[in-house]
């Protein structure tokens, strides 16, 4: 792919969509960490939101934002925090949304992170998230599983273990959001070897979220990789494909006014009542 952060952009783009299936304005917003930067690029005023609070751990990442933002022509007023999504430094029930794309999978503890989140929202107020699922990367998991043991005679854990879609309902459930949703793309994208992947990776600052922090592959581990992933998965371009499942979230704070399900107990008519009203038509 041309540009490092094109996968960032498809996805906020994909991401801030769901602002534009509701009918309210969120004119407040917090975004947290990872492609904060592809969030600003793509709102192009989508959502109602007049101001906007970008925030990162790391000092020269939101330093990188303030220099892109003074470079924009745009009126969005826009704060920069240094902050970590585990211990928001942000008013309780002061933001109308809060987005995160591509940044909570880094989060060591991600229900504490994503309580935080609900907890910095107002009443009604919208949490969207996207992040990488379990099957992210699984012909480069494939490929190094393959040449450990070809040049090992074991394996060792080399990649982070990511979220699995049927975790994140309960994620949202877990961290108190109301209506909560769930959805996933899949994104393929081509690469000239696996040595560029992994390039793009440490580009995207994804390698410490996805890598497991032990020592490094031997030399002829990784060559054995790098060739095995061409392998199996070299297309007749002679590019190889990375897969990137990315999960997206969507959850509420609770309010008066959502819908919620009845009381267990409170139906007035009974299954045998319904039965007998309308008979069962068998002969």
């Amino acid at each position: 792919m041309g540009e490092t952060d094109a996968l960032a952009d498809a996805v906020a783009d994909n991401l801030l969509d769901r602002l534009e299936d509701c009918r309210k304005a969120f004119p407040s917003a917090l975004c947290l960490g990872g492609s904060a930067g592809a969030v600003r690029r793509s709102l192009r005023g989508r959502g109602g939101i007049e101001k906007l609070i970008m925030m990162d751990m790391s000092a020269d990442m939101v330093r990188k934002w303030r220099e892109m933002d003074n470079a924009t022509d745009d009126v969005l007023e826009t704060q920069f925090v240094v902050g970590d999504e585990e211990y928001l430094p942000i008013k309780e029930s002061s933001q109308d949304t809060i987005i995160s794309c591509l940044g909570l999978h880094w989060t060591n503890d991600l229900p504490g992170a994503m309580i935080q989140c609900r907890l910095s929202l107002k009443p009604d107020g919208l949490f969207l998230a996207a992040i990488l699922g379990g099957e992210t990367l699984k012909e480069l998991r494939i490929a190094c599983t393959i040449a450990q043991m070809e040049r090992e005679g074991g394996i060792s854990p080399r990649m982070s273990p990511l979220a699995q879609v049927r975790d994140a309902g309960n994620l949202l459930t877990r961290a108190g959001f109301t209506l909560p949703g769930v959805d996933v793309d899949r994104y393929t994208v081509k690469y000239n070897s696996a040595l560029e992947l992994v390039e793009h990776l440490r580009a995207m600052g994804e390698t410490n979220a996805l890598f497991q922090r032990n020592p490094i592959l031997k030399k002829d581990t990784a060559l054995a990789t790098a060739a095995i992933y061409q392998s199996m998965f070299g297309l007749e371009d002679g590019t190889v494909p990375a897969t990137f499942q990315v999960i997206y979230m969507t959850g509420w704070k609770e309010h008066p006014s959502q819908q919620k399900a009845k009381r267990r107990g409170s139906a007035t008519v009974s299954f045998s009542d319904l039965q007998k009203q309308f008979g069962s038509n068998q002969n």
